[in-house]
């Protein structure tokens, strides 16, 4: 009867820090569902599987790192898993780098707004990505340093800088095809 109280205070203590993380990180976890995922459905299947995996993951938090780190690390790893885990399911073919600058430029739908074309472009492009190169460019797109992002993804920050300057060739190189803004 005693471990009752004690796993009650565990739990309100695992709450507390989930709230504190969401109001802190709510708005980037949001911004990183929607580009791991374009389906509306899907996104809020992979927004729930974050933020289960957010809260069950600070029970086991000790501050090791900084909380940002943590709740980045946790998510990308759980977005990863998740888009891994949608391949298989719809056997849809992720590309590598190279085979995103031959292919066809994604068709542009008239919107009203130049920027939202603009956000949408880019986060079609980014979908093509590779799990990894996409979690490389979403954390650097979040003001991540090379070191930070390298520690969420157990690459080196000297690799992070190559990989997202490289990244950000191919999808500059691409976005700007056509002439479009």
């Amino acid at each position: 009867m005693s471990e009752t109280p004690r796993v009650r205070a565990d739990t309100s203590r695992q709450d507390r820090r989930y709230d504190e993380a969401i109001a802190e990180f709510g708005d980037a976890l949001d911004r990183l569902v929607r580009a791991y995922e374009a389906d509306l459905e899907k996104r809020r299947d992979l927004s729930q599987e974050i933020h289960l995996a957010v809260w069950r993951s600070l029970e086991h938090f000790e501050s090791r790192c900084s909380l940002r780190t943590w709740i980045y690390r946790v998510a990308h790893n759980t977005a990863a898993t998740y888009i891994v885990r949608q391949r298989r399911a719809n056997l849809r073919t992720l590309v590598s780098l190279e085979e995103i600058e031959s292919t066809p430029d994604p068709t542009d739908h008239q919107r009203s707004a130049e920027e939202r074309i603009a956000v949408e472009r880019l986060l079609q492009l980014i979908h093509r990505l590779r799990p990894m190169d996409r979690q490389v460019m979403l954390l650097y797109l979040e003001d991540m340093d090379a070191e930070s992002i390298g520690e969420i993804t157990g690459i080196s920050a000297g690799n992070v800088r190559v990989q997202v300057h490289r990244i950000k060739n191919i999808l500059a190189g691409r976005f700007h095809e056509g002439g479009h803004a």
